[in-house]
């Protein structure tokens, strides 16, 4: 099952990138595309707004309006619709639509005042990453701009810490859905204690990289390909500003070891990439606990 993907959306430049990204995500796994724009609930409204039926029903219909012009600028093709919820935070009700329409992913864009093709993590953003359970793909700034393509390839940043599996898991399921090959690249040598000898690291880094290349290449179709490759560089902002990238692919990256099972936490590694990433990242809960199965 393709299942769905859902768009946080706002009548902004922002919102524009995210529904560009979703667009992409959707045409690529033939999936249903979701537009929602998540309202304050009355409660929430500051005490200046009159809790007006006459004033909720102008605000819901300039939302309705948002959704439509936005829907109709969309590929034709693409099976998409338009939804107002309303929820006690943005965030909040995005989880809950996600989970309404069994979103594959959540597509937010970045913060205003960001830098064109880079990341900027908004309050948003940020609550998304702390509580969802579904998996977040955070757009650059200016993915709206770009022209429209298809994903041309999944990178997963791989490493060895909890969360890893769920990780893997899930980007061969997105680059065998969407028919295109998968890069892997070890973060192991950003991973290990500090002390060992950059020998050793390397060492480490390229083993851990071949064996999660077989489990791939395992699950893969024999139709695509699946590669291993070296992070270059000594920081993670190196390796990343040196990886070369292809025009509209994407990388995954797991959750913090402090997150909870089946729950997003922006960890320090995927935080250190987002400063030099120039591509959407998508962040994959973890579905295992510390302790737990393998």
């Amino acid at each position: 099952m393709a299942g769905s993907i859902v768009v946080g959306y706002t009548a902004t430049d922002s919102g524009a990138d995210a529904a560009a990204l979703g667009a992409r995500l959707a045409q690529s796994l033939n999936a249903t595309l979701h537009l929602v724009i998540v309202l304050p609930n009355e409660g929430t409204r500051s005490a200046a707004v009159p809790p007006e039926r006459a004033y909720e029903e102008h605000v819901k219909a300039q939302a309705k309006k948002w959704l439509s012009d936005a829907v109709v600028s969309l590929p034709q093709e693409l099976r998409r619709s338009g939804h107002v919820r309303f929820s006690e935070s943005f965030a909040e009700g995005l989880i809950a639509a996600g989970e309404e329409f069994d979103a594959r992913v959540i597509v937010i864009g970045a913060a205003g005042g960001g830098i064109l093709g880079r990341h900027r993590l908004g309050s948003v953003a940020s609550e998304l990453l702390h509580s969802s359970t579904i998996p977040v793909a955070l757009a650059p700034v200016g993915t709206a701009q770009q022209d429209d393509h298809l994903i041309p390839r999944v990178t997963a940043a791989v490493g060895t810490r909890p969360g890893a599996d769920a990780l893997l898991d899930e980007a061969v399921a997105l680059a065998g859905d969407s028919g295109v090959d998968l890069r892997l690249v070890s973060l192991v040598p950003f991973d290990v204690p500090p002390g060992l000898d950059t020998g050793a690291i390397r060492v480490v880094g390229t083993t851990h990289a071949q064996e999660v290349l077989s489990v791939a290449r395992e699950v893969l179709p024999d139709t695509l390909q699946a590669v291993a490759e070296d992070a270059p560089g000594d920081s993670v902002e190196d390796a990343v500003a040196r990886l070369a990238w292809l025009p509209g692919e994407i990388v995954l990256v797991g959750s913090s070891r402090l997150a909870q099972p089946k729950r997003l936490f922006l960890g320090s590694t995927a935080a250190k990439m987002l400063h030099e990433l120039p591509v959407p990242m998508v962040v994959v809960p973890r579905t295992r606990n510390e302790a737990g199965e393998r």
